[in-house]
């Protein structure tokens, strides 16, 4: 697969095994990194609250990767029996494949990476940094589910942000529960007045700049 223009959107397709996943990929012409997002239950690369937040990275100099983590025929049997929304061995496996595919192409090999996750897919976001530790160097959980992420908390080396709602009060003592586990460096921040989609005016905004700021920090350093 061929994309050398640089400062626009691609649609990708990504083989990986058997199946192959839909992506879009920005890569500005001068890049701080390549932030994968890791969307959650029911979503897609084409959600609204992820596709905020990549625009406002893409404009403070970062590359975006928005993909699906299941196939068409897998979403349909999911939105029919929920049989892999909640599968997190799966998802992350989906997500090392495509991190494993990154590293591989020409315009973005060089780029240190970060993982962007969201509810359920803040879980497989930890769960795959902990098996990618040399690879991934930062991550962001929005409204997430590290709880989930069962032995990896104490496995991931990359630096996470853990970002909720300040009216998501059963995910807050889910994330609070969860960093009893966590050894690497580890932030919670809860944004005032959010629920758990963050829906609220200037919600998103905060997500954003929070998650920009803590690349910066952390996508650059060698070691933790």
């Amino acid at each position: 697969m061929t994309f050398t223009a640089l400062d626009t959107e691609h649609s990708i397709r990504i083989p990986l095994n058997k199946i192959t996943l839909d992506g879009i990929l920005y890569v500005p012409r001068i890049s701080t990194g390549i932030i994968l997002f890791v969307h959650g239950s029911g979503s897609s690369r084409f959600s609204s609250r992820n596709q905020f937040v990549a625009k406002s990275l893409q404009k403070a100099g970062f590359a975006t990767f928005l993909f699906d983590l299941l196939t068409p025929e897998e979403e349909k049997i999911d939105s029919e029996s929920l049989e892999f929304r909640f599968d997190l061995e799966l998802l992350s496996s989906r997500l090392l494949m495509v991190t494993d595919w990154v590293v591989k192409q020409s315009l973005t090999r060089e780029l240190p990476i970060g993982y962007f996750g969201a509810s359920t897919g803040g879980g497989a976001a930890i769960m795959a940094a902990a098996e990618r530790a040399d690879t991934v160097k930062a991550v962001v959980s929005r409204g997430g589910r590290p709880d989930l992420a069962g032995a990896s908390l104490s496995q991931i080396k990359a630096p996470t942000l853990l970002i909720v709602g300040g009216d998501d009060s059963v995910v807050i003592d889910l994330n609070k529960q969860a960093m009893l586990s966590m050894k690497n460096i580890h932030q919670l921040e809860i944004v005032p007045n959010a629920t758990h989609l963050f829906e609220e005016p200037g919600a998103l905004d905060i997500v954003s700049k929070l998650s920009e700021q803590w690349f910066f920090k952390y996508l650059n350093k060698q070691e933790f």
